[in-house]
This record gives C-alpha cells, structure tokens and sequence, in this order.
C-alpha cells in the first residue's frame, strides 16, 4: 500500500513560486491555493477544476493589509467588517486595482478577499508574502472536500502539495459581501449571516 507524501508549508510555497498548485485547509473547507499573479498558474487552477472563465476566484490572506493591498481603494463599510470579522469565513469584494488578473475581478469590478483564521491557511499565505487563491478543492459545480483524501480522489497528480489539516467541519463556506459606494449587499450568505453583518454595522454606527 502506497502512503501519500507528507508536505510541510515550505513545500506549499516552494510550490507556489514554481507555478504549481497546492491544496491546504482553510477555517470552511479545503482549498486550492495558487500565485494569483501567475497566468500559467491561474490556468492550470481553472482547467484542473473546470470552472468556467467567467467565474472569479476569491482570495485569503494573512492579514488585513495584505488584505487590502489588493484593492484601489478600501470602503469604510468594508474596513468596518474586517474589524469584527477578520479572521473570519467573510469574504469581502472591494474595487480591484487595476493590475488585478481579469481571472479575479469580477462584472462590478471587484476582487474578493478574506483573512482566514487557520494556522494553515496564514501560515501559506504569510510565507508567500502575498494573497493566494482560495477557491474549494473540487471540481467545479462538486461539494467541497472536507477531508484531504477526498481532495487528492478528485485531484490526485494534477496538484503539487496537499497539506494535511484534518477533517474540516464547516457546514458552510464563506459569506460574500460586495461593499461599493457606501453600500453592502450579500452575493453569497455563508457561514456569517445577514443578520450578524447588520448587526455589526448597526453597533460601528452608534459608536
């Protein structure tokens, strides 16, 4: 019997500065990580996925400025939900700067971001040094992989590293917030509900 390859996270970011892919846990599910900045990298994410071009992939990042370094501006109402949701599963769509790859930004101009709170997770995106992808390990339109096995069944070679976090209880992914011209609205209601966001805001607003 064949054991899998144990990975370390040097291995991930060795990965990712070499073009490849790298599947490692995230606070809701596992997820695929790869360079955003790298067009040979982005393909392959998409062909191994079949995700249809048109279907934006968010990021994760360590922190909250790296986070935002990505956007060209960031909405106060956005800097607001980071404050009482970061690290967290919200994902946040601020207006992209204009060099962000066309594979991130989506029909409004926005790219999307979150701080994962995973050790794992930070620690892969710390150690690049910038926002890496954070779509679900799986094939597009598939649920999302819980577990590493179920990851590699459906991935196997066509992915460089898998780094192992366990068995990911998420019932949820990631809620998704658009924030533009002073507004909100949920693209995807996730693990954070519509209800909590509110009533962040309407807490920030009193103060």
């Amino acid at each position: 019997m064949t054991h899998p390859e144990i990975f370390s996270i040097d291995d991930g970011i060795e990965a990712l500065r070499s073009g490849e892919l790298v599947v490692y846990p995230t606070e809701t599910f596992y997820g695929i990580a790869a360079d955003p900045f790298s067009k040979t990298a982005l393909k392959r994410l998409f062909e191994i996925k079949g995700r249809a071009a048109e279907k934006t992939v968010a990021l994760i990042a360590a922190d909250t400025r790296s986070a935002f370094s990505i956007a060209r501006e960031v909405p106060p109402l956005a800097r607001r939900l980071a404050d009482n949701f970061w690290p967290g599963p919200l994902t946040l769509v601020v207006p992209a700067r204009v060099d962000m790859p066309p594979e991130l930004v989506g029909p409004g101009g926005g790219v999307g971001v979150r701080v994962s709170p995973h050790p794992e997770a930070h620690a892969l995106a710390a150690g690049f040094g910038c926002p890496i992808t954070a779509t679900s390990a799986n094939l597009a339109g598939q649920p999302p992989a819980k577990t590493l096995a179920e990851a590699r069944q459906v991935l196997g070679k066509k992915v460089k590293v898998y780094l192992e976090g366990g068995t990911l209880g998420a019932s949820a992914p990631s809620t998704v917030v658009e924030v533009v011209n002073g507004e909100w609205r949920i693209i995807r209601e996730g693990a954070v509900s519509r209800r909590q966001i509110a009533a962040a805001l309407a807490e920030e607003a009193l103060e």
